[in-house]
């Protein structure tokens, strides 16, 4: 594994880092995420305008082409992007989403005018984008979706319920995955369509969620008239499309290890000045030493298996396995500080940020794909074992 930080990508650090020590201030330090804001919320409009600051600056979207906005960045300047913007604690944009995983779909398969009118106003926070992708019945078995599109002159007519849709409750724009030929095999019969959600026949409704957030939601569609000029990509051929937006959702995994190293250590020192009652700091007892040690180790064996990606991408090597693997490293090791905060803090651990983490945790083997669907992708692409 070759991992070095070129001269290049230090000199972006330190422009990057300078940058952010002059624009980064009150009152966007305070703001909260705006995965925790309703559409009226006076945080989502600070949140658009950091997003418009960061544009302006070409700092939103640094990996996206010149031509649309981006600065072409190569690996190791988007590594440096988001080490120095976690270090900031500055939030990176509004399309949480749309930049990273549908921007790159649309850049493929979009036609000119797509192209032309719907990223701009992605990249600058104007429109906010979800996807459509899961259903109740099909969530880690994605082709399994039953929306449905049927052709009625220059519209498609959409009925169907979408789930889990982040950021729902705030977007004008879905990246919606229907099915538009019921009679053939499940992968071939779908299509995707961008919807702009001010359609008649579109309904929205945030899911509460047990930390009391309502970042996801569901969406109903019900005689939605969708133009067909919504398509992207080919009719029935929404399924590559859809793998075009996974693959890059996959992608943002080697980044994870920041903030979940950022808790251990949190943890770490909280542990050295947590009493026990009997005279010892919890830190200094051997079997909750034992257990921080565990999750500090999984911290940095989840670094560097992102390192692994990462090295394998620079020298032209597809993002492979590496993924899947930190994907599922980053997911369990986060229940386990959850856990291990529970035993070092006691009930100390059952509020505040500890609180809401601890139950938050609980979602990571879910969210982005199920531990089950990472276990069985790397029984067959990393250890070749065969299908049940």
């Amino acid at each position: 594994m070759n991992f070095d930080y070129p001269a290049e990508a230090e000199a972006f650090r330190a422009e990057l880092r300078s940058w952010l020590d002059e624009h980064f201030t009150e009152p966007y330090q305070s703001m909260k995420s705006v995965l925790a804001c309703s559409p009226d919320d006076p945080d989502l409009a600070m949140n658009r305008e950091w997003n418009a600051t960061l544009a302006d600056a070409r700092y939103t979207a640094i990996a996206w082409p010149e031509e649309y906005g981006g600065r072409g960045a190569g690996i190791m300047d988007q590594v440096v992007y988001a080490e120095e913007m976690h270090r900031a604690g500055a939030p990176s944009t509004v399309n949480l989403i749309g930049l990273s995983n549908i921007a790159p779909a649309i850049m493929e398969y979009g036609t000119d005018e797509q192209r032309s009118t719907l990223l701009p106003r992605m990249l600058r926070g104007d429109d906010i984008w979800c996807q459509g992708f899961s259903e109740p019945g099909a969530g880690s078995d994605l082709a399994g979706l039953k929306a449905t599109a049927v052709r009625d002159g220059d519209c498609y007519v959409v009925n169907g319920q979408k789930t889990w849709n982040t950021l729902g409750q705030v977007a004008s724009w879905c990246e919606l995955l229907v099915r538009t030929d019921p009679e053939a095999p499940k992968h071939k019969g779908i299509s995707c369509l961008l919807v702009d959600m001010s359609l008649p026949g579109i309904e929205v409704r945030p899911l509460t969620t047990i930390t009391g957030d309502s970042e996801f939601n569901e969406i109903f569609f019900t005689d939605a008239r969708v133009p067909v000029s919504s398509l992207l990509g080919a009719e029935n051929e929404g399924w590559r499309v859809a793998i075009t937006t996974l693959m890059h959702e996959r992608g943002g995994v080697a980044a994870l290890h920041l903030g979940l190293r950022a808790q251990i250590r949190t943890l770490l020192d909280q542990a050295k000045e947590t009493p026990l009652g009997d005279g010892r700091m919890a830190a200094e007892d051997p079997a909750l030493r034992q257990r921080l040690a565990r999750v500090y180790l999984e911290g940095e064996l989840l670094k560097l298996l992102s390192e692994r990606a990462l090295s394998g991408a620079l020298h032209g090597r597809e993002l492979g396995p590496e993924s899947s693997l930190a994907k599922l490293v980053w997911s369990e090791t986060a229940q386990h500080v959850g856990e291990v905060a529970g035993a070092v803090l006691g009930p100390d651990a059952n509020h505040g940020h500890w609180g809401r983490d601890r139950v938050s945790m609980r979602s990571h083997t879910i969210a982005g794909g199920t531990t089950q669907v990472n276990k069985n992708i790397i029984a067959q692409r990393v250890l070749g074992l065969p299908r049940r």
